[in-house]
């Protein structure tokens, strides 16, 4: 039997946790289709992955398919949309899609990360309609909170797939666009076969407060502070900082930013006249001079980042800006799973000067950029799938989704996560394929998956650390000269005092005297029976087991 021309959905990041979204699109015969890839994010690792700078998704799948990829499309320039671009497209080498302020912020980025070549990209924006191998794609403006941010209409000979990429409905945002209501509306009256669709917030109930509202209440804050006041907040809302500069302003006050990947992104805007009607900034070595109740400052380290700028005045090591008691911070963020500790750190560190804290369980200082409850049932009525796909969440969030479209009256809710290949059509909507999918890390300028990159090694050490031992042994397979030992991340002495690495170098001298010499001309032996002596001594004082280098030689 002739096989169908099939459209599948094929997600290798952002399906089954938060961050790292990659999605590709396929159309035509198993064996024989041709891809687009949505998006190409990244997430950040934990202390569970010591040393690693970024967590990325695994697409070694695109290894073989690498010649019908056709494209890659970013929806928005945040770093679990985006973040990935760099690393990743030099194996890939497409065309890239983006809009006018993700190109901006992919450039700032690669400057500061010195990396390597040029990414071609092709400006496409709200409105604007691409061919990519079989795919018409459609840019549908919508909001977020950060600039130009898209949701894709996918047209293939089999139907057509809303991509909603991360949105949320905002009639007074600070920045646009507005959700583009009626464009979806139509798409909906033309037939939609899937909606793809954001999850982060399917577990809230009703719909998020407005932007405006988040303005007037800091507008409020600003001009009723007493001292200084500081807002922390994500560096790519533009729109957020917008809203800050302005309710500064009305107070009187002068705005200062602070921290690198605040001013890039600022740069970006105001190069693309997102900026308009904002005056300029203060510079760094004016704060000390201005009136402490006619400045504001806006500046990284929401998410108790240890490096960004807000860490630096909770330990006070700011060159030229300190705050003092009586001073106002205010989180004009989310906490973002994983991030609680670090940022309640931050927060006894002001509180410990002085500092009065705001966060959005005191004040409406913060809304989240992904819809609610009732805002997805409201994009279920514009558009009307036959399938709902809920992405870009954890299981939670994926489940309450999949639940709610159902008692919306969706027909078909498929249950899928990360290198699950979807079948949306010809027939029902059902999982196909699993293809190898999973994390690859950078670590420094290295990108490898976690056996490559040393990191099960480097996490072992962090819990035991580590002793290296040298012996050398003359002709007759005695010692020549004293061994050597040096122990990193074990304690200086025992419970009695005794000093460790004294004991183990007994331990050490014990093993090899304790095995006869005729038999000491196996050195792979004599190596093996000295790092399990040094093993063992160490657990019988400390309870743990350190990773052990043994070296052998006989001259």
């Amino acid at each position: 039997m002739a096989q169908e021309e099939e459209l599948v959905f094929l997600p290798l990041g952002g399906v089954g946790e938060i961050g790292m979204n990659l999605g590709l699109y396929g159309y035509g015969k198993p064996g024989n289709r041709q891809w687009i890839m949505v998006d190409c994010g990244v997430t950040f690792p934990g202390p569970e992955l010591p040393g690693v700078d970024l967590v990325l998704a695994d697409i070694s799948f695109l290894a073989e398919e690498r010649r019908n990829l056709k494209g890659i499309i970013i929806t928005h320039a945040h770093e679990d949309h985006y973040g990935g671009l760099n690393d990743l497209w030099p194996g890939l080498n497409v065309p890239v899609y983006a809009s006018p302020f993700t190109a901006g912020m992919l450039e700032a980025k690669r400057d500061f990360e010195k990396s390597r070549g040029e990414i071609p990209i092709t400006i496409f924006k709200q409105g604007d309609r691409i061919n990519v191998g079989p795919f018409e794609i459609e840019a549908v403006g919508v909001n977020h909170s950060i600039p130009e941010p898209m949701s894709l209409i996918i047209r293939t000979p089999l139907g057509a797939v809303v991509h909603t990429g991360d949105w949320k409905i905002d009639l007074q945002p600070s920045l646009g666009p507005l959700t583009d209501e009626q464009r979806f509306r139509k798409i909906g009256d033309e037939g939609v076969l899937a909606l793809v669709c954001d999850s982060t917030n399917a577990l809230r109930d009703g719909v998020s407060p407005s932007e405006q509202e988040v303005s007037a209440s800091l507008t409020e804050i600003i001009s009723k502070a007493e001292g200084r006041v500081a807002i922390t907040t994500f560096s790519s809302n533009v729109g957020r900082i917008r809203s800050i500069a302005e309710a500064a302003e009305e107070a009187g006050r002068d705005v200062l930013l602070l921290g690198s990947s605040m001013k890039r992104v600022v740069a970006v805007a105001r190069d693309l006249g997102l900026m308009e009607g904002i005056k300029p900034f203060l510079a760094e070595d004016e704060f000390g001079y201005v009136p402490r109740d006619k400045v504001v400052v806006i500046l990284t380290g929401s998410q108790g980042e240890p490096r960004a700028a807000l860490a630096k005045i909770a330990r006070d090591e700011m060159r030229n800006v300190a705050f003092s008691a009586g001073d106002t911070v205010v989180f004009s963020s989310r906490t973002i799973p994983g991030n609680e500790k670090a940022i309640n750190d931050i927060k006894n560190g002001l509180i410990e000067q002085g500092i009065h804290i705001i966060t959005d369980s005191e004040a409406l200082v913060h809304v989240s950029g992904h819809p609610r409850r009732s805002e997805l049932q409201q994009m279920y009525q514009w558009v009307r799938p036959q399938i709902l796909v809920p992405v870009h969440g954890e299981a939670a969030h994926l489940t309450a989704h999949g639940e709610l479209g159902r008692q919306s009256g969706i027909a078909s809710v498929p249950r899928l996560r990360n290198g699950e290949m979807l079948r949306l059509a010809p027939g029902p909507a059902e999982v196909i394929d699993t293809v190898p999918h999973g994390r690859i890390y950078k670590d420094g300028s290295l990108i490898g998956d976690f056996e490559e990159m040393g990191i099960g090694e480097r996490r072992k050490l962090s819990f035991a650390g580590h002793v290296s031992v040298n012996v050398v042994l003359d002709n007759r397979y005695d010692f020549l000269g004293d061994p050597d030992l040096v122990a990193i991340g074990l304690p200086e002495f025992d419970d009695e005092g005794e000093d460790m690495e004294d004991t183990l170098y007994d331990a050490v001298l014990g093993a090899v005297e304790s095995i006869p010499r005729a038999k000491r001309k196996d050195l792979a032996m004599l190596q093996e029976a000295v790092r399990r002596a040094v093993r063992s001594t160490t657990n019988q004082i400390w309870g743990k087991k350190p990773v052990v280098t043994v070296f052998v030689t006989k001259v």
